[in-house]
C-alpha cells in the first residue's frame, strides 16, 4: 500500500509541473479590474502605470486551475504521514501569491478612492515568520522567535487617528516598514466605516522576518571572525551583533566587535548607531544619530562620530598599510513640497573634519585622501519620488517597493586642508523609472576642487551610471530577467596615491577578474541574466544566473586605447524571504584580458549580490567619488 501511495505521489506531482509549465499569456496581458468599493487589499486590480508600463502577469483561470490541483494534492498526502512529510518539504504557500506573476502596480491608485477620508481605528495584525502549518523546521522557528512588539510597528507609521488618508504617504509607509529588517512582508487593508461615509479604519498586518542569523569571515594571514547578530533583539526592532576574532593557526585571540542599532528612536524616526571593539590589529568606535528625508516635506539632520585604526588599501602600492583617523560629521537640511511642479525643493549643509594619527607619507600632492582637513558644503536641488509595488527583482517573491522619479542638486563649498585651501563646485542628477521595456536609470555627478591662488581645477571626476532591467518572460514554470550597468568614471589633474587612482571593484569592475590594474578612466559593461525558479525545497527559493562583463581601464584620455578585460561566468542563488541573512550566492567564473587568460577569481562563496535598489531622495552633501 506504500508502495501504491508513493507511486500516485509521483505521479500527481508530475502531472502538475505539466500543467504548470503551460505558458498561457504574453508578458503585456493584464489582470481585469476586480476592484470592489467597500474594502482595498494589494491584490486587487493590475493597472498599468501612468507612463505606459505594462505590467507582466499570468492567466487567472489557469492559475485558479493550478491551485485546485495543488490543493487536492495536499488533501491525499495529508492521509499519512510520509506523503505528508515529502509535501511540506517541497511546497510552501506564496506570500500573497506574488510567486505566481511579476506585476507592477501603482497602489497608490488604487487607494486613491479614499482620499481625503479622515483615519479612525488603526488596528495591528501582528503573525509569525513562518506558516503555522509548515514544516517541522518552520514551526520550530515560530516557537523560538519572539513576536515584534505592537508598539514597534505603530511608531513606524506616518500617520494617526484624525488624519486625511494620502495614498502616496500609505505606499511611502509601506515602503518603510517592508525596508526594516524585522519585517518580511506588510499589507494595509481599508475598511469604510459603515456609519460615517466620510471615516475609514485600517487594518496593517505585518509578518516578520526570522532575524537571528550567523556571520563568518576567512581572512589572509589566518585571521577568522565568527558572529552571531539578531534583528530583532527581545521584539523591540533593535539590532545587537557580536563579532569575535581569532587565529585559524593557533587559535590565539584577535578581539571583540560589538554592535547595537536601534532603526527608530522613541517614535522620532532617528536612527542610533553605535559599535565599538578590535580586529587584530584594526579598531573602531563609531556613534552616529541621523534622520532621513521620509515625506515630501520633511527635514534630515545628522551626527556621527568615529576613531578608527585599520589597514587601508594603497593602490599605487598595491598593499594594505595602517592608518588611524577620526572624523566628525554633522549634516542637515530641509524639503518642500511644491504641488505646481510635484516635486520639491531642498537645501542641505554639512561640515566634516578628519584627523590623522598614524598614515603613510603624505606630501601636497602625494596622498591627498590622507590629509587632515576642516571642509564646508552646501547642497541644493529638487526631487521626486513615488513607489511602485513589484517583485521578482532583487528579491525572490514578496513584494518589493522600487523608487522611480528624479534628483537634481547642485553642490559647493570650501576645504581648509593640511598644506592648502580649495573651493568645491559639483552637480548631479539622477533619473529612473518604468517604461515599456522595463526599469531604466540614469545618472551623472560631475564635481571639481578649485585651487582659488591660482585659478586651478584639481581632483576633477565625473562619475556616469546607467542601468537598466526588463520586464519578466515567461519560460515553462520559470521567470526570467535580464540586467544591463554601464559604468564611465574619468578623473583628470588627479594627484598620486591613495584614492588618485581608479580601479576595477566589487561594485564597478568585472565579477571573476582578480589581476590588480589600475588607471584614471574607466568604462565597464555588466550583463546578466537571472531565472527564477518555482522550485522552493524548505522555503528556499532558487534562481540560476548568468553573466558578461567588459572592461576598459588606463591612464590614457581616450578611453578605447587603455586595457580591455572580458569575465564570463554562473552560479546559484539561495534565498528564504523570511530570513534576515542575505542571499546566499555561489558564483564561477573566469576572465581575460588583450592576451588572454588572466588571473581570475573562479570560485566565489558570498551573501551579496551588485543588484542594489535605487533612491533619489537628496543625502548629506557629497563629493564626487572616485573609486
Amino acid at each position: 500500500m506504500f508502495r501504491r501511495i508513493c507511486i500516485l505521489l509521483v505521479l500527481i506531482l508530475l502531472a502538475a509541473m505539466n500543467v504548470c509549465s503551460a505558458r498561457t499569456v504574453g508578458p503585456g496581458m493584464h489582470y481585469p479590474d476586480k476592484h470592489s468599493p467597500g474594502r482595498y487589499s494589494p491584490d486587487g486590480p493590475n493597472i498599468s502605470s501612468h507612463d505606459g508600463f505594462r505590467p507582466d502577469s499570468l492567466n487567472t483561470a489557469t492559475s485558479e486551475r493550478n491551485q485546485r490541483l495543488y490543493d487536492s494534492i495536499q488533501s491525499k498526502t495529508n492521509r499519512r504521514a510520509v506523503p505528508r512529510m515529502l509535501y511540506r518539504m517541497l511546497f510552501v504557500k506564496p506570500v500573497l501569491d506574488t510567486t505566481l506573476n511579476g506585476r507592477v502596480l501603482d497602489e497608490s491608485r488604487l487607494m486613491e478612492p479614499y482620499a481625503g477620508k479622515t483615519v479612525g481605528e488603526i488596528t495591528i495584525e501582528r503573525q509569525l515568520p513562518f506558516d503555522t502549518d509548515g514544516n517541522w523546521l518552520e514551526r520550530s522557528g515560530n516557537k523560538m522567535h519572539m513576536l515584534t512588539r505592537e508598539r514597534v510597528v505603530r511608531r513606524d507609521l506616518l500617520f494617526k487617528p484624525g488624519d486625511e488618508f494620502d495614498p502616496q504617504l500609505a505606499v511611502r509607509n509601506k515602503q518603510l516598514l517592508r525596508s526594516r529588517p524585522y519585517i518580511s512582508d506588510t499589507e494595509f487593508i481599508i475598511v469604510p466605516d459603515t456609519l460615517d461615509t466620510t471615516r475609514i479604519n485600517l487594518v496593517i498586518r505585518t509578518r516578520d522576518s526570522w532575524t537571528i542569523s550567523v556571520d563568518a569571515g576567512i581572512h589572509s594571514q589566518g585571521r577568522t571572525m565568527a558572529g552571531l547578530s539578531d534583528a530583532n533583539i527581545f521584539g523591540t526592532g533593535n539590532t545587537l551583533k557580536f563579532k569575535t576574532n581569532f587565529s585559524r593557526k593557533d587559535f590565539s585571540y584577535g578581539g571583540n566587535i560589538v554592535e547595537y542599532s536601534i532603526p527608530n528612536v522613541l517614535g522620532t524616526f532617528y536612527t542610533a548607531d553605535f559599535s565599538a571593539g578590535r580586529d587584530f590589529y584594526n579598531s573602531e568606535l563609531n556613534l552616529g544619530l541621523r534622520k532621513e528625508f521620509i515625506r515630501p516635506t520633511d527635514y534630515e539632520i545628522g551626527l556621527t562620530y568615529s576613531d578608527i585604526k585599520s589597514k587601508r588599501y594603497m593602490i599605487d602600492l598595491d598593499t594594505s598599510l595602517l592608518v588611524k583617523v577620526r572624523n566628525l560629521d554633522a549634516w542637515g537640511g530641509r524639503s518642500r513640497y511644491i504641488r505646481s511642479i510635484n516635486s520639491s525643493v531642498y537645501f542641505t549643509g554639512r561640515y566634516s573634519y578628519a584627523r590623522f594619527s598614524r598614515r603613510p607619507a603624505v606630501t601636497p600632492t602625494y596622498n591627498p585622501a590622507l590629509h587632515d582637513y576642516d571642509a564646508m558644503l552646501f547642497g541644493a536641488g529638487l526631487y521626486r519620488e513615488k513607489f511602485f509595488t513589484a517583485n521578482m527583482i532583487y528579491g525572490f517573491g514578496t513584494k518589493e517597493y522600487l523608487a522611480t522619479g528624479y534628483k537634481a542638486e547642485l553642490v559647493s563649498g570650501y576645504s581648509w586642508g593640511e598644506f592648502n585651501d580649495e573651493m568645491y563646485l559639483g552637480m548631479s542628477y539622477q533619473t529612473g523609472g518604468f517604461r515599456g521595456l522595463g526599469y531604466i536609470m540614469g545618472g551623472i555627478t560631475l564635481g571639481s576642487y578649485i585651487d582659488l591662488d591660482n585659478g586651478k581645477w584639481n581632483h576633477s571626476a565625473v562619475d556616469v551610471d546607467l542601468k537598466w532591467f526588463s520586464n519578466l518572460f515567461l519560460l515553462r514554470r520559470s521567470r526570467i530577467r535580464q540586467f544591463l550597468a554601464f559604468n564611465y568614471t574619468q578623473g583628470w589633474n588627479r594627484g598620486f596615491g591613495s584614492d588618485e587612482m581608479i580601479r576595477f571593484t566589487r561594485e564597478n569592475g568585472l565579477q571573476a577578474l582578480k589581476e590588480h590594474v589600475t588607471g584614471t578612466n574607466r568604462m565597464l559593461l555588466n550583463t546578466e541574466t537571472v531565472i527564477f525558479t518555482p522550485y522552493q525545497p524548505l522555503g528556499f527559493r532558487i534562481a540560476f544566473f548568468g553573466f558578461a562583463d567588459f572592461g576598459l581601464i588606463g591612464y590614457s584620455a581616450n578611453i578605447f586605447q587603455n586595457d580591455f578585460f572580458t569575465s564570463f561566468g554562473v552560479g546559484i542563488r539561495l534565498r528564504n524571504e523570511r530570513l534576515v541573512f542575505n542571499t546566499v550566492q555561489i558564483r564561477l567564473g573566469v576572465a581575460f584580458g588583450k592576451r588572454g587568460l588572466v588571473e581570475s577569481e573562479y570560485f566565489r562563496l558570498s551573501n551579496s549580490t551588485r543588484i542594489e535598489q535605487y533612491r533619489y531622495r537628496p543625502t548629506r552633501p557629497e563629493i564626487v567619488g572616485f573609486k
